[in-house]
């Protein structure tokens, strides 16, 4: 397998994985499960945060299924992310989810940091290999 072939399943790989991790939760967040609600509730921005925040992501997501869109999905991905990263380590909803005797044992906040992680790896691939490639060439 050539290396230009080996980088762009790596990229398809990452573009699914982040796409299925945004995707998954959105059952959550629109059906009004205890769990989203509680979230949301606690950094103060139920119910319109938690439809707005879910559509951004559905829209999102599907972008990664798109030709030249991906690169948009993976800022705007970097940007949801580091939002839900923030709330986690910076209010007290903290990393372990814990509701009415029910915990998440760190899901979410797992999904988010890697979601995080690739989307980063993905603006790399997008942006700047092609911008050293090109100085490469001149």
């Amino acid at each position: 397998m050539s290396e230009k072939k080996r980088y762009r399943t790596l990229e398809m790989l990452l573009r699914i994985i982040t796409a299925v991790i945004l995707i998954q939760t959105l059952h959550f967040k629109f059906s009004g499960h205890p769990e989203a609600i509680y979230i949301f509730k606690t950094i103060g921005i139920e119910a319109w945060g938690r439809y707005g925040i879910g559509i951004v992501e559905l829209i999102v997501g599907i972008l990664f299924f798109l030709p030249n869109y991906w690169k948009y999905a993976s800022v705007a991905t970097f940007v949801l992310m580091l939002g839900a990263t923030c709330m986690h380590l910076f209010t007290s909803l903290g990393i372990v989810i814990e509701y009415n005797g029910f915990t998440d044992h760190g899901q979410l906040f797992t999904m988010a940091i890697l979601a995080l992680l690739f989307s980063c790896i993905l603006i790399y691939r997008a942006y700047f290999s092609t911008c050293l490639k090109n100085a490469d060439q001149k």
